[in-house]
């Protein structure tokens, strides 16, 4: 008996040395809870921001023009290089003109013909009117004479319009550039036999500088701008001149600014959008027909925006902007917010936040709705003349601006 109380004795003393030691390391796990996570925020403010558009486009020639032969005849000669440059009134080919030639010789010996018959005419009708007055030719030989000379007023008429018909159809055997600009490749070579007004385009001629950007915008966004301006929340340009940028294929910028020429008064009921042609020049030549651009206007100027970096605003899974923010007892929270373009190296948002608020740019890895955290001033990083930041410019590669 008295071993087995003395063994009960100790299993007791081991047992509570073991809870006192799971009380006290508890303890120190409670004492030793990480502090919150610091992260940079950003205090919301109002200001003015362009509302900057961002639509995709195709670049469009200014003018073109397919050379197509007016007379029937065979080509004798190609006066062009394939994939030059050419000038107004510049022949391009020469049709075979003999037998034009020939029908601009018979028209002109019958124009001769009528002349010299209405001359004729001319003397003896003045010669009528003069006898008929003192009787020495009856009045019905002198109305004949004025008759003929009428008739051969109407066959000089005639002949003078046969000669013109015959004179263009004989400068039509030379086929001359209408516009001034780049012509591409030939689709018939000397000795092919060409028809007066065929369906086949004999080359095609295309105006470059300046060049047309044909935009595309959805009506619904055209609609959505039209009520900010009326209710005051978007201010536009009275003068219509807005600038223009454009972003090539491979997403560098080019380097001359164009101008909104006009836009389309209808839908296209197929895509729902509406067409906005911009035009700008092109003197080397570097944008090209048919090439797929991106292009940046200004449709107005809001009073009431808030400018985030790239950094800050993070999409949900729906494709919706969302940024994180922080509350009066440090608390994070998930806020929805819409964004409208973008200025520099900043979103711009104009809704779903107010003035004060303190938004999350950096640390955004480290943090979940309802968590406290230890909010902190953000400071920008330098960026030279007001340049996209290297950080910022990584944002907007993995969040792209389709708002």
């Amino acid at each position: 008996m008295t071993i087995r109380f003395r063994q009960s004795i100790l299993l007791t003393a081991a047992l509570a040395s073991a809870m006192i030691l799971t009380a006290c390391d508890r303890s120190q796990q409670t004492v030793q809870a990480p502090p919150p996570p610091p992260v940079s925020v950003l205090v919301t403010a109002f200001e003015p921001a362009p509302l900057v558009s961002e639509l995709p486009g195709r670049t469009t020639p200014y003018m073109v023009a397919e050379l197509r032969p007016q007379v029937t005849g065979i080509v004798q000669k190609r006066l062009f290089t394939e994939g030059s440059t050419v000038v107004a009134g510049q022949v391009l080919y020469q049709i075979d003109p003999s037998t034009y030639r020939a029908a601009y010789d018979s028209a002109a010996a019958n124009k001769a013909r009528a002349d010299a018959n209405l001359y004729n005419a001319r003397l003896k009708a003045d010669r009528y009117a003069e006898l008929v007055g003192i009787e020495a030719v009856s009045r019905q030989a002198n109305d004949d004479a004025d008759a003929a000379l009428k008739q051969a007023e109407a066959d000089v008429a005639s002949a003078r319009a046969a000669l013109d018909k015959a004179h263009i159809d004989l400068n039509f055997t030379q086929v001359k550039s209408p516009i001034s600009g780049h012509i591409g490749r030939s689709s018939v070579t000397p000795g092919a036999l060409v028809t007066a007004n065929q369906a086949a385009a004999l080359a095609t001629v295309q105006q470059l500088d300046p060049i047309y950007v044909d935009l595309t915008q959805s009506s619904a966004e055209l609609q959505r701008l039209r009520r900010d301006v009326e209710r005051g929340a978007l201010s536009q340009d009275e003068s219509n001149n807005i600038p223009v940028q454009l972003l090539l294929e491979d997403g560098s910028q080019y380097e001359m600014n164009g101008k909104l020429a006009f836009s389309e008064v209808s839908v296209d009921p197929g895509t729902g959008s509406v067409t906005l042609r911009a035009s700008f020049p092109n003197p080397k030549g570097t944008l090209l027909p048919g090439m797929y651009v991106r292009a940046r206007l200004e449709q107005g100027q809001t009073g009431q925006a808030i400018l985030l970096p790239h950094a800050a605003v993070n999409h949900d899974p729906r494709g919706n902007s969302v940024v994180m923010v922080v509350d009066a007892e440090n608390k994070v929270a998930s806020r929805p917010v819409q964004v409208r373009g973008v200025q520099g190296d900043k979103w711009i948002v104009v809704g779903g936040l107010a003035a004060g608020e303190q938004v999350i740019v950096e640390g955004l890895q480290k943090v979940r709705a309802g968590q406290t955290v230890q909010a902190q001033p953000f400071t920008a990083p330098y960026a030279p003349n007001g340049a996209a930041t290297p950080q910022a410019v990584a944002s907007a590669a993995a969040n792209p601006a389709s708002h």
